[in-house]
């Protein structure tokens, strides 16, 4: 959504921060809620216990002052009073009820009715308009009818000249500048910061105060205000009694810093819950869209709906079909959320569904969504099945019957995987695929229309379109086609010469896309443009029609893709400029900017004479900013398709990034040859839909185009629609309205006038809005009535009446469009054509995959971790319930090496081991070994710690660190075996082998190793059976007895207490702890303690800035070889 309501209290304190007129009274107040501390409000605000006060509720509220809930000149204690007698009431007004739960309290301003204006600023397609009446208050009546209007051009300057003259004919002269002057001041603050609607009623303008205003410089002296290098001399204060504003919320990027901590609220009569505070939180962090507002948590329809649009015209239906009282939630998800962010999204709306007691008819779960553009339908889909899996027995308690329908990229397995949940849950769940019409599901749902017998989509229809594609016999579109023509179709018409001179985008005759268009695009979006590449090839064009892309963030390169078979190799350019001049045929820009950079890319696009189109797609970019482009664009001659759009699409010459989906949706939409139903849609979405719908009612799209989901899209539906028009290969035109905005009748205009003649069929989607009890926000920008002219039920009656096709619901567009089409082919309008067979496509590799087509071996292996869900997994064990269970270095090191969650005390073992071989001194080889990498590192070139340590590891072996597996080996063995210790030892002996894990060169029996010691405390202390360990104490018995230094040292304790430990903890059996120590696991131990190390002394050193090493000459013996043993070294000489 893009403009939001903000707190009355909000608005004034914007004003009071950045309104920089000194008649201006700045607005002090206080807020008070439900909670708030009475005596804290005052030691904040001691102004409340001095003057005379004006209390009323905060909460989105209009004419509050007729409604009785004002209370002006109070004092502190009648204020108190007042807002006790109201807080937590509930009161209705209209059709909505909601708790009063916010006040606001200023100080009151005694004033004549004569000193009351009216003020208002707001934000329209091409313009802003200031309203202004020279009459304020709560009587002001149709101040629509009343006011004098001032539009102001997109980057006009407003001056206090033009303001006087426009607005000021019915104000007393002395008051005409002083009011003219806060106006400019006034609107500069709106345009800066990015405010759609600044309302105050009433302004005040009183004589200035003698004494002065704290706060304000209103002293009668001179004071000039930012805007004016003059100054003026004040008479009278300006006060902003009350005020309603609206914000643009996509520029808080822009005004976080003017802003600050701005909150908003929901419309009154609808409480804030957390869940929706939770999916506006998820969505903020998110490049997907995800949405959800609760209209009516006790409800008994729950919907999880794909799409912005689909959104919508799923709540239509069910409203349409009686279900509007039982209607519990509005929301979408779209923008190809991952598998974590559907999971996220669809156990919240689980949660809520299931709270509460059962209902004795149950509850119902629509799962609905339009034909996915780019939208990995699996992967949404896994995630909801995750979520429903979760909530299985509060679903089976509610008694809730699932309906889904969906299409889109991988929507087979997508749809597998419901049935498959379905079956396994127990509960009643239905599954269509494209096959079925999109809100088919919702009669089904409501008992309105019978469920079929037969579901869904064959997993494998995507492949056998693919495989197919040349073996399709000659199929005819439609049932009425009675008739055929067997010539062959239109050369689309030629495109324009790149140095042909742009022409205006308005009325224009020139296509905007043709088999020979070529296209620029900013942005490294490879699916997009491989999809494009694989329609080119479908469509057999001649050559591709992606020309270069458009990266800024790297260097000049080329990129490998595909067309059909044949790898080949699109240019990727820095600089938008070089682009250009060596594609001067290159006449669209598809920019995939993300919002903060798409306004900058699209002026540098329009500077290029070549761009005619321009697709903007990113959604979020400000209102203000939109307003601009489409401004320049008109001035240049550019067609702009967006913002927040997919595309468009001309069947057999041209689709935009990933229009029409997927391959298997292109080919099952006959996207691949034109037909003659031309359409115009603001969703993506919802256009993928009219695809699908078109191709099954009719004999096909010939083009069309989504202008995007904000409120000032860039071309409107009458640019097409005339388009369409003028386009003899066009015979009907589909428009898909929505509510929000006045657009729609521009064509009822163009139609009673009859500049528009041909066949339109048309339906504005968003009819549920009127019955909902507060206002509602729906998931496209624009999608938001601003009067009762902008419903989409005005504009479907007002189509109505000027003689378009408009069906009764969107439920019955499908069978609308085939009968308009149908009359069309019997009187000879339309004559059907052969239908053509597209050529063989080469299926993705990775598609392919998903689809469960074909398996290839894994190239590797992975057991212990898995990084591609919701969160990371350790040996099955998600990372949340790592830090949750405290399970700490040991426990990890548990679940990674040896794939089990260990008991507590194994895990303290383990980062004990790691604690005592962390280090042993700077005289040990690795150490001395890091000293010297130090130096070569610094000697040749700068490098980290990492060679170093690399280097170092590589030292480990039996004869340091690498006795832990041998010692663990032997001592294992030799108790297996049943020898006893001295046995064990006498054998070692005649071998003439080391007992790996005895003997120190420091340590004896009379100077202990405590390293050892507290190993052996422990163990002894904490293992239920230390076996190899008593065995290895009973063998250093012996070998002490005979050299003192032949202690069990650090190794063998490990390797020894660590078999125990294998065998014995319960978590593996025998096979699984000997296969441990023979593949070398206890050896890892070593390697990762004395890293700790190992790194230490390298920063050390680093640290210490210590010079360059060379080993000192009295510490090497120099020796000739023998056979010249004669001869003097030559030093000597």
């Amino acid at each position: 959504m893009s403009a939001k309501a903000i707190s009355e209290a909000d608005g004034k304190s914007l004003l009071t921060k950045c309104l920089p007129n000194c008649s201006y009274v700045k607005n002090k107040f206080a807020v008070v809620v439900n909670g708030s501390n009475w005596d804290e409000i005052l030691k904040r605000n001691p102004w409340i216990s001095t003057e005379r006060l004006v209390v009323k509720p905060d909460q989105l509220i209009k004419r509050r002052g007729k409604l009785g809930l004002i209370h002006v000149n109070a004092t502190a204690e009648q204020a108190r009073e007042w807002i006790a007698e109201r807080m937590g009431k509930e009161i209705k007004i209209g059709t909505a009820s909601g708790l009063l739960k916010r006040f606001i309290i200023e100080p009151f301003v005694p004033h004549q009715q004569n000193e009351e204006f009216y003020l208002c600023i707001y934000a329209q397609r091409d313009c802003d308009v200031i309203l202004f009446h020279h009459e304020g208050g709560v009587e002001i009546g149709d101040v629509d009818s009343k006011a004098v209007k001032l539009e102001v051009d997109l980057e006009e300057k407003v001056t206090v000249e033009l303001i006087e003259k426009k607005l000021m004919q019915n104000v007393p002269p002395k008051k005409k500048r002083l009011i003219a002057m806060f106006i400019r001041d006034l609107f500069q603050v709106y345009s800066e910061s990015y405010f759609t609607y600044l309302e105050i009623n009433p302004l005040g303008i009183l004589q200035a105060d003698p004494l002065g205003e704290e706060g304000s410089d209103n002293t009668g002296t001179q004071c000039p205000t930012l805007f004016d290098k003059c100054a003026v001399v004040v008479e009278e204060s300006i006060h902003v009694l009350d005020l309603a504003a609206k914000l643009d919320q996509t520029a808080e990027f822009i005004c976080k810093s003017k802003w600050g901590e701005i909150d908003f609220p929901p419309p009154f009569g609808r409480e804030a819950f957390p869940e929706e505070a939770y999916i506006s939180e998820l969505d903020a962090k998110s490049g997907a869209s995800l949405k959800l507002t609760i209209l009516n948590s006790k409800g008994r329809m729950w919907t999880m709906v794909a799409g912005g649009g689909a959104s919508v015209v799923y709540s239509d239906t069910v409203c349409d079909l009686g279900g509007a009282s039982e209607l519990a939630n509005y929301g979408e998800y779209s923008g190809a959320p991952s598998e974590s962010q559907t999971y996220e999204y669809a156990k919240t709306i689980l949660k809520l569904m299931t709270e509460g007691s059962p209902k004795p008819d149950g509850k119902i779960l629509i799962i609905g969504g339009g034909i996915a553009n780019f939208t990995n339908v699996s992967a949404t889909f896994k995630g909801i099945v995750k979520a429903l899996q979760e909530y299985q027995k509060s679903l089976l308690e509610h008694k809730v019957s699932i309906f889904v329908r969906r299409g889109g990229p991988n929507y087979q397995e997508g749809l597998r995987v419901m049935r498959e949940i379905g079956s396994s849950l127990g509960l009643p769940m239905y599954v269509f695929g494209t096959e079925t019409h999109m809100t088919a599901i919702v009669g089904m749902a409501l008992g309105k229309r019978e469920v079929p017998k037969g579901v869904g989509f064959d997993s494998n229809a995507a492949a056998n379109m693919f495989f197919k594609a040349q073996d399709k016999s000659s199929a005819f579109p439609s049932q009425s086609a009675m008739h055929m023509m067997e010539n062959s179709e239109k050369t689309p018409d030629e495109k324009p010469s790149p140095e042909q001179n742009r022409h205006p985008s308005r009325g224009s005759n020139l296509p905007l896309f043709t088999n020979e268009t070529r296209t620029i695009i900013w942005g490294l979006q490879a699916r997009a443009v491989q999809g494009m590449l694989d329609f080119d090839y479908v469509c057999e064009r001649k050559r591709p029609s992606v020309a270069a892309l458009v990266y800024p963030f790297s260097g000049n390169h080329r990129q490998k893709f595909y067309y059909g078979h044949k790898e080949i190799m699109i240019p990727v350019y820095k600089e938008m400029a070089e682009a250009m001049n060596k594609h001067p045929d290159a006449d669209v820009m598809i920019n995939f900017a993300s919002l903060r950079s798409a306004y900058d890319a699209t002026l540098e696009a329009m500077q290029f004479p070549q761009i005619r189109t321009i697709a903007i797609i990113a959604e979020g970019i400000p209102e203000a900013k939109t307003r601009q482009l489409n401004k320049k664009a008109q001035e240049a001659g550019v067609t702009i398709i967006g913002p927040a759009t997919v595309g468009g699409i001309k069947p057999g010459c041209f689709k935009i990034g990933n229009t029409g989906g997927m391959l298997d949706n292109i080919l099952a939409s006959k996207l691949y040859r034109p037909g003659s139903v031309a359409y115009v849609s603001r969703s993506g979405g919802m256009s993928n839909e009219l695809n699908n719908i078109i191709s099954r009612t009719t004999d096909g799209v010939y083009e069309g185009v989504a202008i995007g989901g904000d409120r000032y899209p860039g071309s409107t539906f009458l640019d097409h629609v005339m388009r369409y028009q003028k386009n003899p290969d066009v015979k009907m035109i589909v428009v898909l309205g929505e509510v929000g905005g006045t657009e729609e009748y521009k064509i009822c205009d163009a139609i009673k006038s009859g500049l528009v003649t041909k066949p339109l069929v048309v339906w504005c989607i968003g009819t549920c809005a009127g019955m909902f009890t507060s206002e509602v926000q729906f998931g496209h920008a624009g999608a938001s009535a601003h009067g009762n002219n902008e419903t989409a039920m005005a504009k479907n009656q007002a189509l109505k009446d000027a003689g378009a096709y408009v069906p009764e619901s969107f439920d019955s567009l499908f069978d609308m469009i085939r009968e308009v089409y149908d009359v069309l082919v019997r009187d000879g309008t339309i004559v059907p054509k052969p239908e053509k067979n597209p050529p063989t496509v080469p299926m993705d590799y990775s598609w392919a995959q998903e689809l469960g087509l074909i398996r290839k071996p894994s190239s590797f292996m992975s057991s212990i971790c898995d990084e591609r869900g919701a969160e990371l997994l350790y040996a099955g064990m998600p990372i949340t319930e790592v830090f949750k269970e405290g399970l700490g270095v040991g426990g990890v090191l548990g679940l990674l090496w040896f794939q089990r969650r260990l008991p507590a005390y194994a895990s303290e073992f383990i980062e004990m081991c790691l604690m005592i071989t962390a280090d042993h001194g700077p005289g040990v080889v690795q150490n001395c070994n890091a000293y010297v990498y130090r130096d070569l590192s610094w000697a040749t070139i700068e490098v980290d710690s990492k060679p170093a340590l690399s280097n170092n590891a590589d030292i480990v072996g039996d004869r340091f660190g690498g006795a832990l597996d041998a010692a663990a080996r032997m001592f294992s063995q030799g108790l297996d075996s049943g020898q006893l210790p001295m046995e064990f030892v006498n054998e070692m002996r005649k071998k003439g082998q080391l007992i790996m894990g005895i003997g120190h060169r420091v340590k004896s029996v009379n100077n202990p190793d405590m390293r050892v010691v507290l190993l052996k405390d422990f163990v002894k202390k904490n293992f239920p059976v230390t076996n190899v360990l008593n065995y290895a104490i009973e063998i250093e018995k012996i070998t002490t007895s005979k050299k003192p230094n032949l202690i069990l040292n650090v190794d063998g304790c490990i390797g020894a207490a660590f078999v125990d430990l294998l065998r014995h903890c319960g978590a593996f059996t025998r096979e699984e702890a000997d296969e441990f120590v023979e593949i070398g696991a206890l050896n890892g131990l070593f390697v990762l303690g004395r890293s700790i190390g190992f790194i230490g002394h390298y920063l050390d050193q680093k640290r210490l800035k210590m010079g360059l090493y060379r080993h000192p000459w009295d510490d090497i013996s120099y020796i000739m070889p023998d056979h010249l043993q004669h001869l003097r070294p030559a030093s000597f000489e």
